[in-house]
């Protein structure tokens, strides 16, 4: 049976359910703001009842938030909660830690090295290359503006 492409889009949009872009929106919208009321929290309990320096607060609030991520993502929490948050769980830092542990633990049946170590950079090595790339770029343009 040999269709159409207009015949397959018709047939693709009646099978797909329409999306409630408004509420997903709400959704992503209170979840992320969420995780960074969560993040802000950290970094007031750090600074204000640890006494630590706002700067190190700081630091601790996004390894506090990373490792944060990585847990609820083993225990396959995170994906409950990005069934409901959709994009608001897509907050830089916990979801980078998503996207680092999702794939090694994916893929620890292949093994330590082959499995977890190597599958553990698949989504977040183009991240971390363009990000280091963009960062030197940046800091080169910098440089070169400060001589002048």
């Amino acid at each position: 049976m040999k269709i159409s492409k207009e015949e397959y889009s018709q047939m693709a949009k009646k099978a797909s359910p329409n999306s409630p872009l408004v509420k997903d929106c709400i959704k992503a919208f209170l979840v992320g703001g969420l995780i960074c009321l969560i993040g802000q929290a950290l970094t007031l309990t750090y600074n204000l009842f640890l006494n630590m320096q706002l700067k190190d607060s700081r630091t601790l609030t996004s390894v506090t938030l990373v490792f944060l991520g990585a847990l609820l993502t083993s225990l396959g929490v995170y994906d409950n909660i990005a069934k409901h948050g959709g994009a608001g769980t897509l907050v830089p830092i916990t979801g980078f830690a998503n996207a680092m542990v999702s794939p090694a633990i994916e893929f620890k049946t292949e093994g330590f090295v082959l499995g977890t170590g190597a599958k553990l950079f698949t989504i977040a090595g183009p991240v971390l290359v363009f990000g280091i790339t963009a960062g030197a770029i940046y800091g080169l343009i910098l440089w070169l503006a400060s001589l002048f």
